[in-house]
């Protein structure tokens, strides 16, 4: 991307962060600056959506490229323990307590008002908030490392024990010390330098599968082999980080001495905020195999879960297309131009449910013929297959309407929204498992979601775009108070 893209763009308008009263949307512009010409913003889009994909698939293709190295080298026994860690590390996600996301709902904005010192301000607060959290998870964690009974734990055979102590004390660490080397995506994307932030995520990928090859063949140590793949990320962020606030964007460069109370607690809000929504999805979204091994027992969720977790790509594919837009919307926002995030929202939620429906409609005609000529056991059926399909078909109707909620930081409704759904979903499919069986699984979620969830994410959507219809049109009197992103 071109060097002017670090730079943010000029807009008189009162930051109301700075003055301790920011709404949810935006503050009162004085003057609406020009929004960039469509087909420049489609052009930027494509690129973000196309590298995005490349680095997606080269992050997919790495981990199958080691298993047959790893594997052979390691054993089936390190192997089977590395791979537990690795499942346990994925869980540090919520780690950062949703304050990467908030951070980058709150850049945005701030790049439409070319407010440096306030962006600067809040960059710094994040990385002392977040490397402080991780810092001392490391240190509890290598505290307590002598009395975790690591064998117990991942059911780790006597001999192998000592390896088990060492393969997790590596992969949790690195995990841990990289959540913070991570804000460095975050403020790339609110930053419109998202092609590099999508290179350097495949070029953390590339790394390390070299460095696990280079460890292999230099007759180094299993643990050496792991610790060159669970360290290379970290090393490669690290780089990045300096890259970008080196050269990139040296305007934003994080310093101590730029920590602000108030910004924290603004940060520990919101963040709260996604953190909490994002509990509850996965929560909702990961119930049905415990409820239908609940009702029917182990081997009925051998049905569900190998055509659920196919479908399950669909997500994905949905967020790589609808996510470079929150910083987008976000700038589009704090200019007050409604008109083009409605038209985008009706555009991409088109392509959305195109990109969700031709996969699915592949897999409902022909996905039984393939699990039968692919596994040696029978799974699924038709009918499930198309409930599935109508589950991630709605999902990807949706999905629009709460990336410009988390561009505008307005999260309650989508917290009620999966609150509601989360309990009233679990109810009814444990009564529908129980009386149709497992393919009435998911019919059950798209008209609980249709009854929860999609009431308030148009609601939301709504709140929103209407709260900025009067800031715009009303210089801010009698603006609805979004509390969810005051700054308090």
């Amino acid at each position: 991307m071109r060097a002017s893209d670090s730079k943010f763009e000029r807009h008189q308008q009162v930051d109301a962060a700075s003055l301790g009263s920011a709404q949810a949307v935006g503050t009162v512009a004085q003057t609406v600056p020009p929004a960039p010409a469509g087909p420049r913003r489609g052009r930027q889009l494509l690129s973000w959506i196309t590298t995005a994909a490349l680095s997606r698939a080269v992050s997919a293709l790495v981990p199958l490229a080691l298993i047959p190295v790893t594997l052979s080298y390691l054993g089936a026994e390190l192997y089977g323990l590395w791979t537990a860690v690795i499942a346990v590390t994925a869980m540090m996600a919520f780690a950062d307590l949703g304050i990467g996301l908030g951070l980058m709902t709150r850049l945005a904005p701030l790049r439409v008002n070319d407010d440096v010192d306030a962006a600067r301000r809040y960059i710094s607060s994040a990385y002392a908030v977040v490397s402080a959290a991780a810092l001392f998870l490391c240190g509890l964690l290598w505290l307590l490392a002598g009395a975790i009974p690591w064998a117990l734990v991942f059911n780790v055979p006597e001999p192998t024990a000592r390896d088990g102590q060492m393969v997790a004390l590596v992969c949790l660490t690195a995990a841990l010390l990289n959540i913070p080397l991570y804000l460095v995506y975050r403020i790339q994307y609110a930053h419109h330098q998202v092609v590099a932030s999508n290179v350097w995520q495949a070029v953390a990928s590339v790394a390390s599968l070299l460095l696990a090859l280079g460890a292999v063949l230099a007759g180094l140590p299993p643990i050496a082999v792991i610790a060159a793949v669970a360290v290379c990320p970290p090393l490669v962020n690290v780089v990045n980080t300096v890259w970008t606030f080196g050269w990139r964007l040296p305007q934003l460069t994080p310093r101590l001495r730029y920590v602000e109370q108030r910004r924290v607690r603004d940060l520990l809000h919101l963040g709260g905020m996604f953190f909490l929504t994002t509990l509850v999805m996965t929560l909702a979204d990961n119930a049905d195999p415990l409820i239908i091994a609940q009702v029917l027992g182990l081997a009925s969720v051998t049905a569900y879960a190998v055509p659920a977790k196919l479908l399950t790509q669909l997500g994905p594919l949905v967020m790589l297309v609808n996510q470079p837009l929150w910083p987008m919307y976000g700038e589009a926002l704090a200019r007050g131009d409604v008109t083009w995030i409605r038209r985008t929202v009706r555009r991409m939620t088109v392509i959305s449910v195109l990109i969700a429906l031709l996969p699915a409609t592949f897999l409902v005609l022909l996905g039984d013929r393939l699990f039968a000529a692919w596994l040696p056991v029978p799974v699924g059926s038709r009918a499930l297959l198309l409930g599935l399909a109508c589950w991630w078909i709605t999902i990807a109707a949706i999905s629009p309407r709460f990336i410009v909620q988390n561009a505008a930081g307005v999260l309650r409704p989508q917290l009620l929204g999966y609150s509601l759904y989360l309990p009233l979903s679990v109810l009814g499919k444990l009564y529908a498992v129980h009386r149709f069986g497992i393919s009435a699984t998911p019919y059950v979620g798209v008209i609980t979601y249709a009854a929860t969830v999609a009431p308030a994410a148009v609601y939301g959507y709504r709140r929103v775009l209407a709260a900025q219809a009067v800031a715009a049109g009303g210089g801010g009197l009698g603006r609805p108070r979004l509390r969810d992103s005051h700054v308090r």
